[in-house]
């Protein structure tokens, strides 16, 4: 595939294979950005942003919602685009692309509401005959970083709103999932999109990143990945407006009173799926010590039902990581864990790039698997004696992205809600849902800023204040 710069289509001199992670195949090549093309994607821009404020409201809407039409016609296509590149299954990567078209709209909607308001100037002394208001406006360019492990999702999460409200958009996929990408850059254009307003440059993010994100011509990065890349964005961004969805190890908390037949279900959703690869995964959970072999008993048999397959079958729960490397690294933490005392319940085993779905128990926080992020198929179990040392041990984390209880005790839940460090807090469900419209963002080292689309519009746009003088 190429790659869409300045309103082409183009190919560079050297070339990286998209490969899918099941079965190393190779699935496309795509082209790795020059330095003198990543200047025309950000020259393009400049004049693209120029062209998405003129456009109102209602046409950028328009273009939105003919584009989220064509979308809904192509879900199984861009579904297999996105189990291709990321090694999920089909039917999680129907559930990514399905959720798009409405994702598309709910961005056109909020696109048409950014407001302003009128100023209660004639408070001020010495304000007679002058009136206030303030209007918004679009930031003007905007780099948009997603990530492999929603490589559709996370890109319209910032893309949708970022065009809705005017400007325009690098768009920079992670170098191991580029496709759906390209393939709904295309589609936006189909739309009827200026040719500038949206671009997408392929390449490795160590390069491309710095070279964009520092360049002065860039007003709003929008960014989703690890602490480390966003701690670097932070560095080399200068004074921009930053929104950075960063790491977690998710903390879920099970009281006594929790069904744990339910917890079991949940928590096999919560911890696995798309491998253990999202960012508001369930990785540490904290049991009450008298709910502590229950909470095994039950979960245990559930995840062992989990069907390890290729990524077509309807059956499949657990495909590929997004590379062996990772699947060797989640294995070496396993591995430390369980010699430091963790004992492994259930999995551990790895082939390629597939790992097992794993329960480690008994495992003393301060190991690694519960200390950092670790991004895979694996959940640690931990035992507390009271409510006050679960809400301690969920918030003892340079991390903040979210966090689950369950119980029935409305007390224990507004106790968690109110004091846990997090910014998604879900009651009596795991800490991976999520709905598009919802803020979602994280405090601490997870990150700054929010997304769904009411809030990123608002993020993608700034305030002026005007002040009209000597009126009559």
């Amino acid at each position: 595939m190429q790659m869409y710069i300045s309103g082409e289509w183009v190919d560079s001199p050297t070339v990286k294979e998209v490969r899918t992670p099941y079965n190393g195949e190779v699935a496309d090549t795509v082209p790795e950005a020059t330095e003198a093309q990543i200047d025309q994607a950000l020259a393009a821009s400049v004049r693209g942003a120029e062209a998405m404020a003129k456009l109102t409201g209602y046409e950028r809407s328009q273009i939105l919602n003919k584009a989220a039409d064509l979308l809904e016609e192509q879900v199984e296509d861009f579904a297999k685009a996105v189990s291709l590149e990321v090694g999920k299954p089909m039917w999680e990567a129907r559930i990514e692309a399905g959720r798009m078209p409405g994702l598309l709209r709910l961005s056109a909607f909020e696109g048409c509401h950014q407001r302003g308001e009128t100023l209660p100037i004639d408070t001020h002394v010495g304000s007679a005959g002058k009136f206030g208001m303030t209007i918004r406006v679009p930031c003007g360019v905007v780099v948009a970083i997603a990530p492999f492990n929603y490589p559709f999702l996370l890109a319209l999460h910032k893309v949708g709103p970022a065009l809705a409200v005017g400007n325009s958009v690098i768009l920079k996929p992670a170098s191991q999932t580029p496709l759906s990408a390209l393939k709904f850059t295309k589609l936006m254009l189909e739309a009827g999109l200026p040719e500038h307003g949206l671009q997408c440059i392929t390449g490795p993010g160590s390069r491309l990143g710095d070279a964009l994100c520092s360049d002065q011509r860039v007003r709003k990065i929008s960014f989703t990945g690890s602490g480390d890349v966003g701690e670097q964005i932070a560095k080399v961004a200068g004074v921009k407006r930053l929104s950075l969805e960063l790491g977690s190890n998710s903390p879920l908390v099970i009281l006594p009173d929790a069904d744990m037949d339910k917890v079991g279900d949940l928590t096999a959703i919560g911890g696995f799926v798309n491998s253990g690869q999202v960012c508001a995964s369930v990785q540490r959970i904290l049991v009450m010590k008298n709910a502590y072999g229950d909470f095994l008993d039950a979960l245990k048999p559930k995840i062992e039902a989990l069907k390890i397959g290729p990524p077509e079958e309807d059956d499949t729960k657990i495909c590929a990581m997004i590379s062996e490397g990772e699947a060797v690294r989640v294995g070496e933490w396993v591995n430390e864990a369980v010699g430091a005392g963790a004992k492994l319940l259930t999995g551990g085993g790895r082939n390629g790039a597939t790992f097992e779905p794993t329960i480690l128990a008994d495992v003393d926080p301060d190991m690694k698997v519960s200390r950092d992020e670790l991004f895979g198929p694996v959940v640690a179990v931990t035992s507390v004696d009271s409510v006050d040392e679960a809400i301690a041990l969920s918030n003892d984390t340079t991390f903040g992205l979210s966090a689950g209880i369950f119980t029935q005790d409305i007390n224990s839940a507004l106790r968690f809600a109110q004091e846990v460090e997090a910014g998604n807090i879900m009651i009596n469900w795991s800490s991976l849902w999520r709905a598009d419209l919802m803020p979602f963002g994280g405090l601490k080292m997870s990150g700054v800023g929010k997304e769904g689309p009411r809030y990123a519009a608002q993020e993608m746009t700034e305030t002026k204040t005007v002040i009209f003088h000597g009126l009559q």
